[in-house]
């Protein structure tokens, strides 16, 4: 049984024996294009008047539309032009409508970038600006607190436009329970202290902060929080297949359109677990998520509800721009081979370090499986690198990574193990 999997730009092609328990997301083919899918989802939204209506009746002078950094593979040149046509079209100028790149922590992004998601048309015709999360002069303070009694700082261009559209892919979220819809304003576009106790250790050591899952789920509650305040004039959610093609779009108030979105989501893209296995072979998602192992690490996590305590997960990615942030690089190394005192260190601790959630999460696996049964094969980081991340480190040469992946599985199940396969990684969650 052939199964392909992702890694960086390319596609493996692995080899697995018959009684291999595959899980896949099982969205249908778009019926429709992309542009007309996301117009059709703007004049025919959720518990809302269509996106037109909308801003005739705010009559705004300035419209902002945020949009997700290159990390989501989110397709806005397919549709972003239909969307820019519905405001403009609404009387208001090019000069007052720009685009504000929800980075949360994450880092700027490069021309080449804003090409590659936009098109050299909307990068020539519309101001695009990055939300700089550590910069005081970019944030704007709201009135009261967020839902765990915390200050609440936004970005000031956000907060100052007449008009808010938010856009977001929602797919399973490893701590969030899914992306999209709020996510977009918090963490996308709050200052560090929020980004930070968004992410704090109490938060992701709650048993609700989980893949799938948005019921008594702090960072759903605070990121919601958050969003009511900044007064969303509309949401536009997305959701795309394996092949980073929109597959849906549900379009309006950003609550009730997000809630819907996440139920399709959940229906095509959490297949439900059946028997642990004793090994679980998972991608990260290929580019653009799998560029940094900060982001690999959410393929892990997919992969935890079906391996068996003291089993192996052995996961692909990329890795082409490193590890990470300076910050997070300097957590995995303060702690290598040694990551059962961070969670000593952490727990009860009040300041939260840039990065530490990432870490955080890995130690859930960890503790499962120990870190000799966590393999993780890559050609973007060298052996040094490998030996101080906590994990089993596998340096392979891109050209010979199907071959030795799948001398990997061969040993496998000639020793009787078995074995499930996430090909998508964390875009496919098994509950």
């Amino acid at each position: 049984m052939k199964v392909e999997i992702p890694i960086h730009r390319k596609v493996l092609t692995i080899d697995f024996p018959e009684t291999a328990t595959v899980f896949t997301t099982s969205y249908p083919e778009p019926l429709k294009g992309p542009a007309e899918m996301i117009l059709e989802s703007l004049n025919h939204p959720v518990n809302s008047l269509p996106l037109k209506d909308k801003l005739n009746e705010a009559k705004p002078e300035s419209v902002v539309i945020v949009v997700s950094d290159i990390t989501r593979p989110i397709p806005y040149g397919d549709f972003l032009p239909a969307v820019l046509g519905e405001v403009v079209q609404s009387d208001i100028s090019a000069e007052k409508i720009f685009i504000l790149i929800a980075t949360g922590m994450h880092r700027p992004s490069s021309q080449a970038e804003r090409l590659h998601m936009f098109g050299v048309e909307i990068c020539e015709k519309y101001r695009i600006i990055d939300h700089k999360a550590e910069a005081p002069v970019e944030l704007i303070t709201l009135s009261g607190t967020s839902y765990s009694g915390r200050p609440v700082q936004l970005n000031r261009h956000f907060m100052e436009a007449d008009f808010r559209i938010i856009t977001g892919l929602v797919e399973p979220h490893f701590m969030a329970g899914f992306s999209g819809g709020r996510k977009a304003v918090c963490p996308g576009l709050c200052s560090l202290d929020t980004v930070k106790n968004f992410h704090s250790y109490s938060f992701l050591d709650h048993p609700a902060a989980r893949n799938g899952n948005l019921e008594d789920n702090p960072l759903h509650a605070e990121a919601l929080s958050i969003a009511r305040k900044a007064d969303v004039g509309f949401c536009i959610n997305l959701i795309v297949n394996n092949q980073k093609k929109i597959v849906q779009a549900v379009s309006g108030d950003p609550e009730a359109s997000h809630e819907e979105a996440c139920n399709l989501v959940r229906r095509h893209a959490c297949p439900a677990k059946r028997n642990e296995a004793d090994v679980v072979i998972t991608s990260c998602g290929g580019y653009p998520l799998d560029a940094t192992f900060y982001q690999c690490v959410k393929g892990m996590i997919a992969a935890l509800p079906l391996v068996k305590q003291n089993g192996i997960i052995l996961a692909t990615g990329g890795c082409s721009e490193g590890i990470g942030s300076r910050e997070y690089k300097n957590i995995l190394f303060q702690y290598t081979d040694r990551w059962e005192k961070f969670s000593r260190d952490f727990e009860g601790r009040q300041d939260t370090l840039k990065d530490q959630w990432e870490f955080q999460m890995q130690t859930k696996v960890l503790k499962h499986i120990g870190q000799d049964n966590l393999i993780f094969a890559t050609d973007g980081l060298g052996e040094g690198d490998l030996k101080r991340i906590s994990v089993n480190g596998m340096h392979i040469q891109t050209e010979r990574m199907e071959e030795e992946l799948q001398k990997l599985v061969n040993d496998y199940a000639a020793q009787g193990k078995s074995i499930a396969v996430i090909p998508e990684g964390p875009y496919c969650t098994p509950l």
